[in-house]
C-alpha cells in the first residue's frame, strides 16, 4: 500500500495537479482580496462591465447560433461590429457552464481570480522542456505568473492576461515542433496560435513573434522540406481555426472601423512608452510592505495601463542567470528576446527620467519620433500599427527573464542555497498586485432598478445618463457608468451607450445621425438644444423605441440632461439603488407586464444568463 502511494505521488499527473494547485493557490494568495468580489463584486471600471456583457454576449450567441461578432445589443441602435473588441471568444465559449449555472459577473471573477495560476502553471511547463531541475521551472512559472505586471492585467485587463497565457503555451508547442518534428504537433502549435487569435487580437500579435522567434533558427539551421511542410501545416491550422474571427477583423477593416486617426495613434504610442530605466525598477507593490514609496529604485511611474516594470528583483536573476547558463546558446536568444522587446517598449522616443530624446528625428503624421528607436519601424510593418503600446511588449519579455530567472535559481541550488531564502523573500515583496487605490468595486446586480426592465419584454431600448460610446479610439460622448453593461446582461434590453476596444468610425457617424442620442451627448457636452433640434429628438425617441432612460447622476452638468429629457417627453417613473428611471410620458406608472404584450425580438435576454 504504501508503495502503491509514493507511485501515485510520483505520477506525472499526480505533480502537474500539485504544482497547479499551488499556483492557483500563490495567485490567490498575491492578488488578495481579488477573490472576496466572488462574493458579488466587481471592479468598478468600464472594463469589467465590458468583460461581463462579453461572457453574457457569447453565450447568448452560441445558444442561438448567432454570429458574436456583431452586435445591436451595444451602441444601440446602430450596433458595431466586434471584430477587434475585447470579445475572448474562446474563453467566453470555455466559460458557457459557468455563465449559464452563475451567471456572466461569477465567470468573469473566476477566470480573472485563476488567471495567475494559470500562466504560472503554462510557463512552469515550458520550464520543464529547458531547466534541469524542478525547482527553477517552479520559480520561472512564479515569476512569471505572479509577477505585478500580468496580475496586475488579471484585475483590470482580462483580455490581456488571457491573451498572454498562449506566450508559454505556443512557446511550449514550438519547442516540442523543433525536437520531434510531426504533423500532430504542428497541428498542436497552430492550434495554439488560433486560441490566441480567439482570445485576444493585440497579444496574439505577440504570440506570433514568439512562434516566428522559435522556430525561425530551426527552420533556417539546415533547411529541409520537411520543416517547412511543418510550418506550414501550423500556419494554415492556424487560419483555418482562427478563421471566423479573422473574417471578423477583414469586415470590421473593409467598413472603415478598424482605422484610427493618425495623429491619434502616434500620440498613442508616444504617451504609452515606457521611461528608461523605470522597467528594471522595482515594482510599486514592495510600498505594501513598508519600502518608503520615496525610493529612487521603485516604480514611480503611472499605473492607468498597468506595471511596466520587469522588478529589480527578476532584472538582478535574468543577469545571474545568464551568466550560470553562458554556455548554451538558447540562453543569449532568451537574453537578446529580453532586451529586445525592452527597447521595443520605449517607444518611438527616448525618454530618460524628465527628458525626452529623439535622436535622427524624422515626423511621423505631425509628431517628432526617433528614427533610431525600433518601435518607429516596428509600427511601419503592415498590420502592427494598430499596436498602441509599447509598454505591452514587456509582457513579452517576461518570458525570457522568467526562464533566465529560473536558471539562476537552479544555479544557486546547487552553489548558494541558502540565497535561495533571500531571493523568495526579495520575490515576494515584488509578486502580486491587491488593486489600485483608485478603483472602488460595484455590485454586479441592482435588483431594485432592473427588476421592472428586466419584466418588460418588448426588447425597448434602454438609454443610460451621462450617455456615451467609450473606448480605445473615436469615443463619442461622455463617460457612462460602468454598471450600465452589467445591467444590460441581466434584463436582456439593447444599450445605446457601449465600452468597446475600439469604437468603430461607422458607429460613430451612424449616432450621429440620430437626433435624440445626439442631442443629449451634445447637452452632456453643455450645448443647447433650440426648438427645433427638441422637436427632431422627440419624435426620433419613438421612433427608436426608447423605453426606459436611466440616469445615474442628478447634480452638477448633468442637470441639462435632465431637463433635456423632459422636453422630449420623459418623465421621472422610480428610484432605487441611487438611480433615478425615467420612461416617456406614456408609459409612466404603468406596470411591465401591460408593456409585454408586444412581441419580443429574437434572442431577447434569457434569465439563464442574468449577472449574478
Amino acid at each position: 500500500m504504501l508503495a502503491r502511494s509514493r507511485a501515485l505521488a510520483r505520477h506525472p499527473v499526480t505533480v502537474h495537479l500539485a504544482v497547479l494547485t499551488g499556483f492557483i493557490a500563490a495567485g490567490i494568495a498575491v492578488s488578495w482580496p481579488r477573490a472576496t468580489y466572488l462574493a458579488g463584486r466587481l471592479p468598478a471600471t468600464r472594463d469589467a462591465g465590458s468583460y461581463v456583457w462579453g461572457f453574457w454576449w457569447i453565450a447568448r450567441q452560441v445558444e442561438h447560433f448567432g454570429n458574436p461578432w456583431f452586435t445591436r445589443y451595444i451602441d444601440a441602435p446602430a450596433g458595431a461590429q466586434l471584430g477587434l473588441h475585447a470579445l475572448m471568444p474562446l474563453p467566453g465559449v470555455l466559460m458557457m457552464p459557468v455563465t449559464v449555472a452563475f451567471g456572466p459577473s461569477a465567470s468573469y471573477n473566476l477566470l480573472a481570480i485563476g488567471m495567475p495560476g494559470l500562466m504560472c502553471y503554462a510557463m512552469y511547463r515550458v520550464g520543464r522542456l529547458w531547466l534541469p531541475s524542478q525547482a527553477g521551472a517552479i520559480a520561472a512559472g512564479a515569476f512569471f505568473g505572479l509577477s505585478s505586471m500580468l496580475t496586475w492585467r488579471s484585475w483590470y485587463h482580462l483580455n490581456l492576461a488571457a491573451g498572454v497565457l498562449f506566450l508559454p503555451l505556443v512557446l511550449e508547442a514550438a519547442v516540442r515542433l523543433t525536437r520531434r518534428p510531426g504533423w500532430r504537433r504542428a497541428v498542436v502549435l497552430g492550434l495554439v496560435v488560433a486560441g490566441g487569435l480567439l482570445t485576444d487580437q493585440e497579444m496574439a500579435v505577440l504570440v506570433v513573434i514568439l512562434a516566428c522567434v522559435a522556430l525561425l533558427p530551426w527552420l533556417l539551421r539546415r533547411p529541409a522540406v520537411a520543416k517547412l511542410r511543418s510550418a506550414a501545416l501550423a500556419a494554415g491550422v492556424t487560419v483555418l481555426a482562427a478563421s471566423p474571427q479573422i473574417i471578423a477583423v477583414i469586415q470590421l477593416a473593409r467598413s472603415g472601423g478598424a482605422s484610427s486617426p493618425a495623429r491619434a495613434l502616434t500620440s498613442s504610442y508616444l504617451g504609452n512608452s515606457v521611461i528608461f530605466p523605470r522597467m528594471f525598477e522595482f515594482s510599486p507593490r514592495v510600498t505594501a510592505f513598508g519600502l518608503p514609496a520615496s525610493s529612487p529604485l521603485i516604480f514611480h511611474g503611472r499605473t492607468g495601463d498597468g506595471v511596466p516594470t520587469y522588478g529589480l528583483v527578476l532584472t538582478v536573476l535574468v543577469l545571474l542567470g545568464l551568466l550560470a547558463a553562458w554556455r548554451r546558446r538558447r540562453a543569449w536568444l532568451l537574453a537578446l528576446l529580453w532586451l529586445g522587446c525592452a527597447v521595443l517598449a520605449l517607444g518611438p522616443v527616448l525618454r530618460i527620467g524628465n527628458h525626452i530624446f529623439a535622436p535622427a528625428a524624422v515626423t511621423m503624421n505631425g509628431l517628432r519620433v526617433s528614427a533610431v528607436m525600433p518601435y518607429t519601424w516596428f509600427v511601419h510593418i503592415p498590420v502592427l500599427s494598430g499596436f498602441r503600446e509599447p509598454a505591452r511588449i514587456l509582457m513579452l519579455g517576461l518570458v525570457p527573464a522568467a526562464l533566465l530567472a529560473g536558471a539562476a535559481v537552479d544555479w544557486l541550488r546547487y552553489h548558494a542555497a541558502p540565497v535561495i531564502v533571500v531571493v523568495l523573500a526579495l520575490g515576494v515583496l515584488e509578486a502580486g498586485w491587491s488593486g489600485n487605490p483608485g478603483v472602488g468595486s460595484m455590485p454586479t446586480a441592482l435588483p431594485a432598478v432592473d427588476r421592472p426592465i428586466a419584466a418588460d419584454h418588448s426588447g425597448s431600448l434602454v438609454v443610460d445618463v451621462p450617455y456615451g460610446l467609450r473606448g480605445g479610439t473615436d469615443a463619442y460622448g461622455n463617460q457612462f457608468d460602468p454598471e450600465a453593461q452589467v445591467l444590460a446582461t441581466a434584463d436582456g434590453h439593447p444599450r445605446a451607450v457601449g465600452f468597446l476596444s475600439r469604437v468603430p468610425a461607422p458607429t460613430v457617424a451612424a449616432i450621429k445621425k440620430q437626433a435624440f442620442l445626439a442631442q443629449l451627448a451634445a447637452t452632456g457636452e453643455g450645448h443647447q438644444s433650440t426648438p427645433a433640434q427638441l422637436t427632431a429628438a422627440r419624435l426620433d425617441a419613438r421612433r427608436l423605441g426608447i423605453g426606459w432612460v436611466l440616469v445615474w447622476r442628478w447634480v452638477g452638468r448633468i442637470l441639462p440632461s435632465i431637463r433635456y429629457l423632459h422636453e422630449t417627453g420623459f418623465r421621472f417613473d422610480y428610484k432605487a439603488d441611487g438611480v433615478k428611471v425615467y420612461r416617456p410620458i406614456s408609459d409612466v406608472g404603468r406596470t411591465p407586464v401591460a408593456v409585454a404584450g408586444r412581441t419580443p425580438p429574437a434572442g431577447t435576454g434569457s434569465a439563464r444568463y442574468r449577472s449574478r
